[in-house]
């Protein structure tokens, strides 16, 4: 599914994002895997990143972009197999239905260049209660200085 319909629904409507890129720039700026879940709406093997082990503190970013998303300070262990985090950055992400799968679910998407980075449920710990399930292969990790 591309941006256009997953933005638009049954009608197709362009989003516009602050950092676009054509199809033949992201192609060449993400791995096959990275663009297949950002620019695809893919998602990566559960348990297969490094960046769902990761302890130490810093930023998660958009691998397409370099947006931060996640601080390391809202990432739990979730047990999916996936990094799960309980609240983004503000303004970091977006949220679109998903009806995909005959399911319908929150999807989240950089709020800056639309990559898809995976979805949000209501099953998280407090204090949102939010589950924010994203793919590592999504993202980049920054540790912080000292």
């Amino acid at each position: 599914m591309g941006l256009m319909s997953m933005f638009g629904g049954e009608k197709e409507q362009a989003v516009r994002f602050p950092f676009e890129l054509s199809d033949e720039e992201w192609r060449a700026r993400l791995t096959p895997e990275q663009y297949r879940v950002l620019r695809g709406h893919g998602t990566e093997r559960p348990g297969s990143c490094a960046l769902n082990f990761e302890k130490r503190a810093g930023t998660f970013s958009c691998a397409g972009c370099g947006q931060p998303l996640f601080r390391n300070l809202t990432k739990f262990e979730s047990g999916t197999g996936w990094p799960s985090f309980n609240e983004p950055l503000e303004g970091a992400v977006a949220t679109t239905e998903d009806r995909s799968f005959m399911m319908v679910r929150t999807e989240v998407h950089c709020a800056n260049c639309g990559g898809h980075l995976g979805h949000v449920f209501p099953d998280g710990p407090p204090p949102t209660g939010l589950r924010y399930c994203i793919n590592g292969v999504a993202m980049e990790f920054e540790p912080a200085e000292g």
